[in-house]
């Protein structure tokens, strides 16, 4: 959904609120792309801070499916949004981007609220998801799920310090 911020100018102290649906259905981060498996709409609320300053808050809820860490079975994964931002319309792009305060959410006097959605998504990613503390992963040989049962798989590692000795035992075996 796109909201036009000019109405916001015509005098300082103004604000308007504005509850908005979200139109995205998936997240795309870098490598990955989660699914939007439920979203609340966002609650907006704008108001004109003085030259050309805007002080933009709201929340919103979004659940994403991401992969387990160490299973890769889906897990929803909640995230409650919290959105406290100023927008600074005086500043020209190049400025923007040599304070390191880019907003490809706001273009013009346009502000794109799922680019904003998408971005403090991006923001918020954990670095690990675990769909229980207590996941045992996959097999490292087989890649069966060792949440579900064990696999067939030799889990017996030998000391690779060992090696040597084993290897002597396997010269010098009785046929």
């Amino acid at each position: 959904m796109l909201i036009n911020l000019t109405e916001l100018f015509t005098r300082e102290g103004k604000e308007k609120s504005y509850t908005c649906s979200i139109d995205m259905e998936k997240l795309d981060a870098l490598r990955e792309s989660y699914d939007i498996v439920s979203k609340e709409p966002v609650s907006l609320r704008i108001r004109n801070l003085g030259d050309r300053k805007l002080l933009l808050e709201g929340s919103a809820e979004v659940t994403l499916q991401m992969p387990c860490g160490r299973c890769l079975e889906p897990v929803d994964v909640p995230f409650p949004l919290d959105i406290s931002e100023e927008l600074d319309l005086s500043k020209t792009e190049e400025e923007r981007a040599e304070d390191l305060d880019e907003q490809p959410y706001v273009s013009g006097y346009t502000l794109d609220v799922d680019r904003l959605l998408s971005n403090e998504l991006l923001l918020n990613l954990p670095m690990k998801v675990l769909c229980r503390e207590d996941c045992k992963g996959i097999c490292n040989r087989c890649g069966a799920n060792l949440n579900h049962g064990t696999c067939s798989c030799d889990q017996s590692s030998p000391d690779p310090r060992m090696s040597v000795i084993q290897d002597l035992f396997q010269k010098f075996k009785e046929v």
